[in-house]
C-alpha cells in the first residue's frame, strides 16, 4: 500500500514570519486535499535562511515561535496531516546568560505538529561554520535523535527520522536516528547553490543511504537570498541510493512522491525525476532567481544598467530582462571620447532586442568640466589611471543618480576576474546596488552569452546579444585603443590562477608547478592582495561557486603576509 507525502519546496523570505507561515499553511491544505499524510518544509522555513543576526534577538525568536503557533492552529482541522516545520527555538533558560555574551540562546530546530498539536521536536546537531555558514554563532547544537510515527495505509506506522541538512553529511547523527527506529529519513536543507551543488548533494546522500540501509528523502529550499541562491531540487533516494525522485531546479513546487509501505518489506519510492540541467542552465537560472529575487524581495520597481557595448554589461543586461522583463528594465548608454562608434551601434542593437527602455547621455562636456576644474592641481603630471577614473566616475554618479529619482537599483556589472584583480574603479563601476557577475568569471561570461543566444526562454525571437559583443577584445575604452590584456595576462589564463590560488587555496609555487607563468601568478596574486580594499567597499553580489568575494573570503585590508 501506498503513503503519499509532499516537500513544500517553495521561496520565503527573510524576516517575513507572517507570510512564510501563511505559504507553509497554504501547502498544508493543499499537501491535505491530495491525500498526504507528511508535509515537509525546509530548513528555517518560518524565518527564512538566514536570518543572521536577527537571530541574535530575542524578539525575532519569540516571534518565530508565535509564527510556528498559528501554523499549528491554522492547520488543526486537517486530519491525520503532519507537518515538519523548521524554525528557530528558544533554548529554555538561557535568555539572561546568553544575552550578556550576545549568543543567541536558540537551537536551529525543527517541529512535527498534527492536528495542532506538537508530536516531535528536533535540534539540528551539526552547525556548519566555513563558507558561508555562521551556525556556531547563532545556534547551540541538540543531542538526541528523533523518530515520529506517521499513520500508514497498512495499518502499520511509518517511523520517520528527522535532520536538518548538515547532520546528514555526517553519519553520526544518521546512525543514531536509524539506531532509534526511523525507517526513513526526512531531511529539511538550506544548502547555498554552487555550480555543481546539485550532484555533490546526491552523492553525499547516498553515501547516507549506503552507511543507513534506510531510503532518504531531501526537501530543500528554492529562492535568493542577499548573496545566495537556493535551487531547490529536492530528491528522494531508496535505501540502496538509486534516484527514485527529483523536483525541478529553481522552481517553487508542492513537489509530492508515494512511499510503498508494506509489513516486514523494505521501503519504496516513487515521484516524478525532473532531467538535469547543464552547468550553463543552471548558472543562469541562478543568476537570474538571484537578480529577481533581490529586487523583488526589497521592493525595487526595477533595474538601472549601464550599458557600454560591452560584454559585461551586455550580460547583465539580458540577465535582468530574464528576470524582470523588459519593462522594468533601463539601458543608459554614456559614451566619453574614447568610445568606439560600434560601442554605440552595438548598445543600441542590444537595447532594441530586448525591448528596453533606452538612453543616452555623452559625458564628454562633465569630463571636460572636472579636467577643467583640476587643471591647476594636475598641472605638469601626466594623464595616467587618474583620468580614465573620472570617466568612471562620471557614468557611476548618473546612474546613481536616475536611481534617486525613479527608485530603481543599479545592476553593476563587473565580473569576478575584474573583482579578483581590481580591474575596476570605486565609486565608478563599482557605484551600484546588486553586482550581478560578482562570483561569474570572464570565461564563464563568454561561456553565458553563447549560451543564452542559444536558448530562448521567453520566446523573444532574436540572440539578445548581438555577435560583435561577444567575438570583440574586451575593452574599459577609458583611453585610446585600449583592451584588458594592456594590463592583464589572458583570461584564460588569469582565471585559472584565481580559481586555484582565491577558490582551492593552492599556493604560487604549486600553481606554477602546474606550468603556469611563474610572473603571471605572481602578478594575479599580487594584484588579489592589494585590491582587497575595494572588495571591502563593493555591493554585495550573488554567489555561484563555493568560494566568492563575499563570506566566503575574509581577508584583512591591512595585511603584510606575502606567503
Amino acid at each position: 500500500m501506498s503513503f503519499k507525502l509532499c516537500i513544500a519546496q517553495l521561496n520565503f523570505v527573510v524576516g517575513d514570519l507572517a507570510g512564510n507561515a501563511g505559504r507553509i499553511i497554504e501547502a498544508a491544505h493543499q499537501a491535505h486535499a491530495q491525500g498526504a499524510g507528511l508535509l515537509l518544509t525546509p530548513e528555517l522555513a518560518i524565518c527564512g535562511y538566514a536570518a543572521e543576526d536577527l537571530f541574535l534577538r530575542p524578539a525575532f525568536v519569540a516571534a518565530c515561535d508565535d509564527a510556528v503557533k498559528t501554523v499549528a492552529r491554522e492547520t488543526a482541522g486537517l486530519k491525520g496531516l503532519h507537518i515538519v516545520v523548521g524554525h528557530p527555538a528558544a533554548v529554555e533558560g538561557a535568555g539572561e546568560a546568553s544575552r550578556s555574551v550576545r549568543r543567541a540562546p536558540c537551537y536551529n530546530a525543527a517541529t512535527v505538529l498534527c492536528e495542532g498539536r506538537v508530536v516531535a521536536a528536533y535540534a539540528k546537531r551539526e552547525l556548519p561554520n566555513y563558507q558561508v555558514f555562521d551556525e556556531r554563532r547563532y545556534f547551540v547544537p541538540g543531542h538526541a535523535p528523533c523518530v515520529f510515527e506517521v499513520p500508514s495505509p497498512s495499518g502499520t506506522p511509518l517511523r520517520v527520522g528527522l535532520l536538518i541538512c548538515e547532520d546528514a553529511w555526517h553519519d553520526g547523527p544518521a546512525q543514531e536516528t536509524r539506531a532509534a527506529g526511523a525507517q526513513l529519513l526526512a531531511v529539511i536543507n538550506a544548502s547555498p547553490f554552487h555550480v555543481g551543488k546539485g550532484d555533490e548533494r546526491e552523492c553525499a546522500m547516498q553515501r547516507r543511504t549506503a552507511s543507513t540501509g534506510l531510503p532518504l528523502i531531501y526537501a530543500h529550499l528554492v529562492g535568493g537570498q542577499d548573496e545566495i541562491v537556493f535551487e531547490g531540487r529536492s530528491f528522494a533516494l531508496q535505501a540502496d541510493g538509486q534516484l527514485a525522485a527529483r523536483a525541478p531546479s529553481f522552481q517553487e513546487a508542492l513537489f509530492a512522491l508515494e512511499v510503498d509501505v508494506a509489513p516486514d518489506a523494505a521501503l519504496t519510492l516513487r515521484g516524478p525525476v525532473a532531467a538535469e540541467q547543464s552547468l550553463e542552465a543552471d548558472l543562469w537560472d541562478a543568476l537570474v532567481l538571484g537578480v529577481r529575487d533581490y529586487v523583488g524581495k526589497n521592493g525595487f520597481p526595477g533595474a538601472l544598467i549601464g550599458l557600454s557595448g560591452g560584454i559585461d554589461s551586455a550580460l547583465v543586461l539580458a540577465i535582468a530582462v530574464d528576470a524582470l522583463g523588459p519593462e522594468r528594465v533601463r539601458a543608459v548608454m554614456m559614451p566619453s571620447p574614447y568610445t568606439a562608434e560600434i560601442s554605440w551601434l552595438d548598445a543600441r542593437d542590444m537595447a532594441a532586442r530586448l525591448g528596453v527602455r533606452y538612453d543616452e547621455i555623452p559625458i564628454g562636456p562633465m569630463f571636460d568640466a572636472f579636467l577643467g576644474a583640476l587643471q591647476p592641481l594636475l598641472q605638469g603630471r601626466a594623464p595616467d589611471t587618474t583620468e580614465e577614473n573620472l570617466q568612471a566616475r562620471i557614468r557611476g554618479t548618473l546612474l546613481m543618480a536616475l536611481s534617486n529619482k525613479f527608485g530603481s537599483i543599479v545592476l553593476t556589472t563587473g565580473n569576478k576576474s575584474e573583482m579578483a584583480t581590481g580591474y575596476c574603479t570605486l565609486y565608478g563601476d563599482m557605484a551600484g546596488g546588486f553586482a550581478v557577475l560578482k562570483d561569474v568569471a570572464k570565461t564563464w561570461v563568454w561561456r553565458l552569452a553563447r549560451w543564452r543566444n542559444a536558448h530562448d526562454p521567453f520566446a523573444r525571437g532574436a540572440n539578445p546579444i548581438p555577435e560583435r559583443i561577444i567575438t570583440r577584445p574586451p575593452s574599459a575604452e577609458l583611453r585610446p585603443g585600449q583592451t584588458d590584456q594592456d594590463s592583464l595576462p589572458p583570461y584564460d589564463v588569469l582565471d585559472a590562477i584565481v580559481e586555484r590560488y582565491m577558490e582551492n587555496d593552492r599556493s604560487v609555487d604549486e600553481i606554477v608547478a602546474e606550468g603556469f607563468d611563474r610572473a603571471a601568478v605572481e602578478q594575479v596574486v599580487r594584484l588579489l592582495r592589494i585590491n582587497e580594499y575595494k572588495r571591502r567597499q563593493a555591493p554585495v553580489g550573488i554567489r555561484v561557486t563555493h568560494r566568492s568575494f563575499g563570506k566566503d573570503w575574509r581577508y584583512p585590508n591591512t595585511n603584510r603576509w606575502r606567503g
